[in-house]
């Protein structure tokens, strides 16, 4: 299962005498330093620069089995014989990211529906801090302390990470106190694991144990590379797979939430999904990169920017897009009003276009579709093929075709007479990927 690295049981185990081992000649012991000692030196350097920056964090918050508000007076409570109302208390970290406003980066699931957060740092001073903003889609929130002699972390650059770079993380697990733990990037761009909206995780094989919430994710050099914010384990315990939000991703949260105390979201106008082997075969494509289009909104910015149901949107401001979450990471996160560089293919020709984010709702993901066209009728109309009816129920209903479809072409092959629309069938193999005209609106449907 998924666990949220806040919520923990306290775990004790017995602890078992071992024998010692016989020790060693005095020469020996002298001539050979530790194992790692060398390298754990400059590391323990770098980490007393680090440490402070991180932060434990208390969350209180009033519960009750009643929801009469008048149970809440403590007159009522006492004449009704009520038990006193308790409190919940849960632990998670933090990361100082400016000293100077004493702004705490952590996750939106450590505050939320917080009574009162209070912030512990290494030195044991406690602050009580406000909420600044949070974020439940990409789980990432922004508190705020007053104090003198803060020390944060610097911001390193999450988008040049590799696969096998040490990473250390550093928190609060099972609200023992600061805790520091290495490993390696394990991957990178994880999504589809359904813990937030907005996914584009950074997988470690460093130990991230419950209340490490909210804690740093950092570089051998100190710089800050990610906000951990969940583990997958069985049973509530590690078994090296944790994952962190990348600090492209929550330093863009933050900004927003500084300068209007929430995420303001922006679109594009298109639907889209994954280009699988099957699909870039239908299209053409060398290898199974980007995504595409299989849908433009009449009036959006990728209309008015000339993007078609069919183009394959292979990178955004230079950076190549991998898959349907990437590019909706990407547009979601971008701030409303700003301008975009898309790069593109269509019918094997490389282009780009620029697209201004406008407010609204994030990139839609199109459904991946059955491949069967049993319960469909076709007839010629003037030099197109028209969808004359679709039996209800049927493999062709589900597989997204509607009455009154124009079919324009099929795998890219244009289609003018049901004759052909009958040859290209006969000739595909693997995924259809039909060009549409329904409504006036140009679409883009698979059908496997």
């Amino acid at each position: 299962m998924v666990m949220r690295s806040s919520e923990y049981l306290y775990v004790f185990a017995a602890l078992v005498p071992l024998l010692s081992p016989a020790p060693l000649p005095v020469a020996a012991a002298q001539s050979q330093p530790a194992i790692g000692e060398s390298e754990q030196r400059p590391l323990a350097d770098v980490l007393e620069g680090v440490t402070p920056a991180v932060v434990n964090i208390a969350v209180k918050s009033g519960s009750s089995a009643e929801t009469n508000p008048l149970y809440n007076d403590p007159f009522f409570r006492r004449y009704f014989n009520l038990p006193e109302m308790q409190q919940r208390l849960s632990a998670g970290s933090g990361v100082i990211v400016d000293a100077e406003k004493g702004y705490i980066l952590t996750n939106h699931h450590v505050v939320a529906a917080a009574g009162e957060i209070s912030v512990t740092l290494k030195d044991r001073r406690r602050f009580v801090a406000t909420l600044v903003g949070s974020d439940k889609a990409t789980d990432i929130a922004l508190i705020k302390i007053k104090a003198p002699q803060l020390k944060a972390l610097p911001f390193g650059n999450s988008d040049t990470l590799r696969v096998g770079d040490t990473v250390v993380a550093i928190g609060n697990p099972f609200g023992l106190g600061q805790t520091v733990t290495s490993g390696i990037v394990s991957a990178l761009g994880r999504s589809g694991i359904n813990i937030e909206g907005y996914e584009d995780f950074i997988q470690t094989d460093a130990s991230i144990n419950p209340g490490n919430s909210g804690g740093a994710l950092v570089t051998a050099d100190g710089k800050l590379i990610g906000i951990n914010t969940a583990i997958i384990a069985p049973a509530g315990g590690n078994v090296g797979i944790g994952f962190a939000v990348p600090i492209a991703m929550a330093s863009t949260v933050m900004q927003q939430l500084v300068d209007h105390g929430e995420v303001r979201r922006g679109r594009i106008g298109v639907a889209i999904q994954d280009v699988t082997p099957d699909l870039a075969q239908a299209l053409g494509l060398t290898e199974s990169s980007g995504v595409v289009v299989s849908r433009v909104e009449q009036g959006s910015p990728a209309a008015s920017a000339g993007l078609q149901a069919g183009d394959v949107i292979m990178s955004v401001d230079k950076h190549r897009i991998s898959s349907s979450a990437d590019l909706r990471n990407r547009v979601g996160l971008a701030p409303v009003g700003s301008d975009i560089d898309i790069d593109y293919m269509r019918d094997g020709v490389h282009k780009s276009v620029t697209l201004r984010i406008e407010a609204g709702g994030a990139v839609e993901e199109a459904e991946v579709l059955p491949n069967r066209l049993e319960g469909a009728e076709f007839r010629d109309a003037g030099g197109t093929v028209v969808v004359e009816h679709i039996e209800e129920g049927s493999a062709a209903a589900q597989s997204g075709l509607k009455s009154g479809d124009v079919i324009v072409a099929v795998n890219r092959r244009p289609i003018s007479s049901v004759a052909e629309l009958t040859e290209a069938l006969r000739d595909a193999k693997g995924t259809l990927a039909f060009d549409l005209v329904r409504g006036g609106t140009k679409l883009f449907l698979i059908i496997r």
